[in-house]
């Protein structure tokens, strides 16, 4: 099991000692923090962190250095770091990041504005307004027709002219002392305003301009980036000092600090506080506490705890889901791409950024991920014969195929089975958390259920199909309950529990999404292919460009469709379905009281 046991332990010191105790054990970075008397939870900035960061920012708010620090990582070009420079002012740095940072967004809105006004001047043509002298009091009235309405214009007493015209409209001029009453012309009028075409063109050519120049000094600041991490960071290992020593209970001569720490981390913090002096109690978890729930799984399937962490955390004396969740949405996404054409597309990506991905311990986490669906997804793709739609290119590998995609029957059949297996998963290891006690045996019916309703479906109902399925309704009947006794309440909590009868069906009727999309991403591979194909043949002269756009564009809209289908329902069938069936307590996150750590940019 990979969830780590954890004890529960007391560190006891003198009073003047609790400063630098605390300081060290946030070096050691082992400790899950039990303040007394403070909420664990409390997670954004209080008071006492403005007031420490005030003192390394001056006037600038936390906030506002954690946005100018994350502006300046997203500059496309980072600088070559600025190490421990003793010339380093983190107020005027951040000031001078967020008015850069005010500055490419007016200039952005500006440009944007800019392409606008001149996209809708442009087949009016390059003019400036006459001075209504010129024009003996007469003004110009601009109106964008459309063509199917052009017939209408015959019927205007006003003075018009046609100045343009394109597949989609005219473009007239009415001379009108007078605005022309709404019900005048077709349509109401267009505004072009009083600014020339040139002179906006020549406003958008500088604006790109200072857009250049901004970004320049963008990243120029960009060098600055470890240093104001660095002093952010500071800040908050300062914060959360502060909030463990509000947290430690204490006397006149004594303080204390509660916290939980992993059973094999017990051996480190024993020698700890041998070195300072400390006296030390550990004990396990009492029946009544709820520890928090720390993951440690090998580096190879260590990202399904990403895969389950930003959902549902199991609690301390549940089961880890992670390996299982993380090995299950592989093999969900690579029925849903079913193409090993497809998959190879990752493979390539994922070899491009093999090095850079190995940087961070969460990259490898990601790589190790990728290389688990890409290779899913190219088993997958040979076993169904998927090459971007095409059928397998060799002999040997049409040998390979054994599934055939476009056979609806036996693809249904062998998603709804997909389904019964991970539910019956689920289900026999929530029996296996419910061990020794009554609900077991519920836990157990659901598996009965499952199992004996496929082989109905596969074969035929017979007499002994009904007596399980109704020996497994009386169970979970009698059996959903944990309450000792028979009384009315235990017939409440059975016939509630029965209910879920029609959630167990709707939710292997889910698994069918793995047929629909995959059938779905492999027809749409075909159609592309056909369809470049008669273009290719219908058009001698430029067919063959058109062939290549077409199997481009369509490939890329059908892989990135895909991929996003994939992942979301991938995720789904785990993160509900089968959570739904296999987890019954929510835990919280072991978080350690630890140093921040912050790597310097490589560039």
């Amino acid at each position: 099991m990979s969830i780590q046991r954890l004890c529960h332990i007391n560190l006891i010191g003198l009073q003047q000692q609790k400063l630098s105790v605390l300081d060290d054990l946030q070096v050691l970075g082992m400790l899950h923090l039990e303040p007394a008397g403070l909420d664990a939870s409390v997670d954004g900035p209080n008071e006492t962190f403005v007031d420490t960061a005030t003192s390394a920012f001056g006037s600038i708010t936390p906030e506002d250095a954690k946005q100018a620090v994350s502006y300046l990582a997203a500059c496309q070009r980072i600088r070559r770091q600025e190490l421990f420079d003793q010339s380093f002012d983190p107020e005027r740095l951040v000031n001078e990041v967020l008015v850069n940072r005010q500055k490419a967004r007016d200039l952005a809105d500006q440009r944007i504005f800019l392409q606008r006004r001149i996209a809708d001047l442009r087949p009016w043509g390059n003019f400036e307004l006459p001075d209504l002298d010129a024009l003996e009091g007469q003004r110009l009235w601009f109106y964008q027709v459309p063509l199917y309405r052009l017939k209408e214009m015959t019927a205007v007493s006003l003075v018009w002219q046609q100045v343009h015209k394109d597949h989609r409209y005219a473009y007239v001029i009415v001379i009108s002392e007078v605005e022309p009453a709404s019900n005048a012309l077709p349509v109401a009028r267009t505004h072009t305003g009083s600014i020339s075409l040139s002179t906006l063109e020549d406003q958008l050519v500088q604006t790109q301009r200072d857009e250049e120049q901004v970004m320049i000094e963008r990243e120029s600041l960009s060098r600055w980036l470890f240093c104001l991490q660095y002093s952010l960071a500071k800040v908050d290992d300062q914060y959360q000092l502060r909030l463990a020593e509000q947290g430690v209970w204490q006397s006149e001569a004594l303080f204390v600090v509660s916290a939980w720490v992993a059973e094999d981390d017990c051996p480190a913090l024993q020698a700890f506080a041998r070195r300072h002096g400390l006296a030390l109690q550990q004990r396990s978890p009492k029946k009544h506490e709820t520890p928090p729930t720390l993951l440690k799984n090998p580096a190879c399937v260590a990202a399904g705890e990403d895969l389950i962490g930003f959902f549902k955390l199991p609690s301390y004396r549940g089961w880890d889901p992670s390996r299982l969740v993380f090995f299950s949405f592989a093999c969900f996404f690579a029925v849903i791409m079913s193409d090993a054409g497809y998959a190879a597309l990752i493979a390539l990506g994922l070899a491009f950024y093999w090095r850079k991905l190995g940087l961070s311990q969460s990259g490898k986490r990601i790589r190790a991920l990728v290389l688990t669906l890409a290779t899913a997804g190219l088993v997958w793709g040979v076993l169904v014969g998927g090459y971007f739609g095409a059928d397998p290119p060799t002999a040997w590998l049409a040998s390979l195929k054994v599934v055939d995609i476009n056979d609806f029957s036996s693809m249904m059949t062998l998603s709804i089975v997909i389904g019964v297996v991970h539910l019956v998963i689920a289900n026999l290891l929530q029996m296996w958390m419910r061990r020794f006690h009554l609900p077991m045996l519920a836990s157990f019916a659901w598996v009965v259920v499952l199992i004996v309703s496929l082989s109905a479906w596969l074969t035929h109902i017979t007499p002994w199909h009904q007596g399980a399925i109704a020996l497994a309704l009386a169970l979970i009947v009698l059996c959903s309950s944990s309450q000792s006794g028979w009384g009315k309440q235990r017939w409440i909590s059975g016939l509630l529990g029965l209910s879920n009868l029609s959630k167990l069906f709707g939710d292997v009727l889910s698994y069918l999404r793995l047929f629909a999309l995959g059938l779905a991403s492999a027809s749409l591979a075909v159609t592309f292919n056909q369809l470049a194909s008669q273009v290719a043949a219908a058009m001698p002269e430029l067919g063959v460009l058109f062939y290549v756009l077409i199997l481009l564009i369509g490939h890329l809209l059908n892989f990135t469709l895909t991929v996003v289908s994939g992942v979301i329902h991938g995720l789904r069938l785990n993160l509900i379905e089968f959570f739904n069936w296999s987890l019954a307590d929510e835990g919280y996150a072991f978080r350690p009281f630890k140093k921040q750590e912050v790597v310097p940019w490589k560039t």
